[in-house]
């Protein structure tokens, strides 16, 4: 018996090494010397190896993607809790990083895969209090589709994914209108996981300079309040300090495009489209780190593993003051008194200055097509004081109204609410509701495709307080949630990514009932003679409108919209404000 035992422990014992052992957990890129990055297969079998080994770590296959895998998220927690409801509890900081959104911006992919590992074999030790949580490969079909050529001013890795998912779309203009699967299950994820930070890796295009590094923060003035000031005069000062201090310098994303940035540039603006403009309707603090593509790729990954251990010391020793910030600010937003800025713009009054590294650029002639081209010179490098504008202004405001209602015909908007956790109640009854109402009194839309819409844009509206019919089943919706800002950005037609600009509501903007004009003539010339204020407003803009004089289709037109015979739901926005 004594034998027997004696052999079990050393079995188990051998078992237990040989666990660890028989496991390579040196990556691809780690392996090519900095010159290759993981494949999607690669990727996800090197977390699968590491949570069979580690238990801080699982790995989650979560909902689809269009290219018919799923998507997975790794979580790391050195309390093996991977309950997000009772991490939650706990008070842990959560910091959600993206990457492969373009899978030939890969520096995130290699860079995440190594950061986790050495936290769960003990080479970084800062991390006690806070939860990381990663999507590995978020455009799973574009990674799928490698290639070596399509990142033209990209210097590496070898092979890369393609921009385009397994439907061409690109995956960080589709966040707010989720027209993909990859969209629709990160909103999942994201409302799973709830985090407080979160960080998207990517590499930018753009100008030449010295840096490695650069930073989208979500613009402060959009976030607003103590979010927005926290990660203006905070969070931004903290990162850029404590990378300095590792000697990697990082500056704003250059947002210019074939011009030299000492000419000075804006910060960009990301709207709920991108996925920092969409997390942070959620109160979430986001950035997007952007390399630069000319940069060689081992030194980008290492860059951008440097920048998401110092979030990560950031959270650790800021965690309890962004979680009550987040709360705070849900809080304050739900005051009806208020306006709500829909859109904005460079505030011009304000700037701030950088001491921005970078390389001389001049013009001179392109030898193909004999006009000016830029041209940088790596030997003549600078440093210069630059103007940059890092503060908006709304350009575009609306009352915050107490609640909206949505006929349940609508059930497109409908589901993407409920994707996104919006409460919203049906109605028990048919009911009469004192309502504002929109007609949309003027848009223009884009000449050409972008991401499979042709968008709308300067959309105006008129608004009218009168009594609507409801039926059962119709939903009514209170702004004070926690998806307050998701729903005046989608629902108001007049912000830039509302669902309305992104063509979901195109069937009020056609006419469905006409008149033959041998008919309406004759009721027409009836209608005129029995309301003399009509008929001089009708005169009236044949005098003063020539176009409208010398066209008798559009004069029978103008008749027939003034009368009770123009239908009613032409141009009616069909979601409805209760103030």
């Amino acid at each position: 018996m004594r034998r027997t035992l004696i052999l079990l422990i050393l079995y188990i014992s051998c078992t237990n090494s040989d666990k660890k052992i028989g496991y390579d957990f040196e990556t691809h890129f780690e392996k090519s010397k900095g010159l290759e990055t993981a494949t999607y297969q690669q990727t996800i079998q090197f977390y699968k190896d590491l949570a069979k080994v580690y238990s801080e770590i699982s790995i989650q296959a979560i909902g689809e993607t269009d290219s018919g895998s799923p998507l997975h998220i790794v979580t790391l927690n050195l309390n093996s809790e991977f309950d997000f409801s009772k991490i939650r509890k706990n008070k842990k900081g959560i910091l959600l990083i993206n990457n492969g959104i373009h899978p030939g911006e890969s520096d995130g992919i290699d860079a995440t895969m190594m950061l986790f590992r050495d936290i769960v074999q003990g080479k970084f030790k800062t991390l006690k209090e806070t939860v990381l949580v990663t999507i590995p490969i978020y455009n799973v079909g574009g990674s799928y589709n490698r290639n070596s050529t399509t990142r033209t001013n990209q210097n590496g890795p070898k092979n890369y994914g393609f921009r385009g998912n397994a439907r061409n779309y690109d995956l960080n203009r589709d966040f707010i209108k989720c027209d993909t699967k990859n969209a629709r299950t990160f909103a999942q994820i994201f409302h799973l996981v709830k985090p407080d930070v979160f960080i998207d890796n990517h590499v930018s295009n753009g100008a030449d300079y010295q840096y490695t590094l650069t930073h989208l923060f979500t613009q402060h003035n959009k976030l607003g309040g103590d979010l927005g000031e926290y990660i203006h005069n905070s969070m931004m000062p903290k990162l850029e300090q404590k990378l300095a201090l590792k000697n990697w310098d990082i500056t704003p994303y250059v947002n210019i495009f074939n011009e030299v940035p000492e000419k000075g540039f804006s910060q960009f603006m990301d709207s709920p489209r991108y996925s920092t403009g969409y997390t942070s309707l959620f109160n979430t603090l986001g950035m997007m780190v952007e390399t630069h593509m000319l940069k060689p790729y081992k030194q980008r990954v290492e860059g951008t593993y440097e920048l998401m251990k110092s979030m990560i010391e950031i959270i650790e020793e800021d965690r309890i003051v962004i979680q009550q910030k987040r709360i705070h600010s849900k809080e304050n937003l739900h005051d009806y008194t208020k306006s709500y800025p829909l859109d904005w713009e460079v505030d011009t009054t304000k700037s701030s200055v950088l001491n921005f590294k970078g390389y001389e650029g001049e013009l001179i002639t392109s030898e193909i097509t004999g006009t000016n081209r830029l041209k940088y010179d790596r030997a003549k490098p600078f440093t210069k004081e630059i103007n940059y504008q890092n503060f908006f202004k709304p350009s575009i405001e609306v009352k915050i109204p107490n609640a909206y209602i949505i006929p349940q015909g609508w059930h497109n908007i409908i589901e993407l609410l409920k994707l996104n956790q919006v409460e919203m109640t049906p109605l028990k009854k048919d009911s009469i509701i004192k309502v504002e109402s929109y007609r949309i009194s003027n848009y223009d839309t884009r000449k050409t495709p972008y991401e499979g819409h042709y968008q709308h844009y300067n959309t105006k509206t008129i608004k009218t307080e009168k009594d609507v019919n409801f039926i059962k089943g119709d939903y009514i919706i209170s702004t004070n949630q926690d998806a307050f800002r998701y729903l005046l950005e989608t629902l108001e037609p007049q912000a830039p990514d509302s669902f309305f600009n992104w063509n979901f509501f195109d069937t009020i903007l056609q006419q469905k009932e006409g008149f033959s004009p041998y008919v309406w003539e004759d009721k027409a010339l009836e209608l005129l003679r029995k309301n003399p204020k009509l008929k001089e407003a009708f005169e009236l803009h044949k005098k003063n409108t020539a176009q409208f004089n010398n066209n008798w289709y559009a004069q029978l037109d103008w008749i027939h919209k003034q009368s009770e015979f123009y239908e009613t739901a032409h141009m009616q926005y069909p979601i409805y404000r209760v103030k």
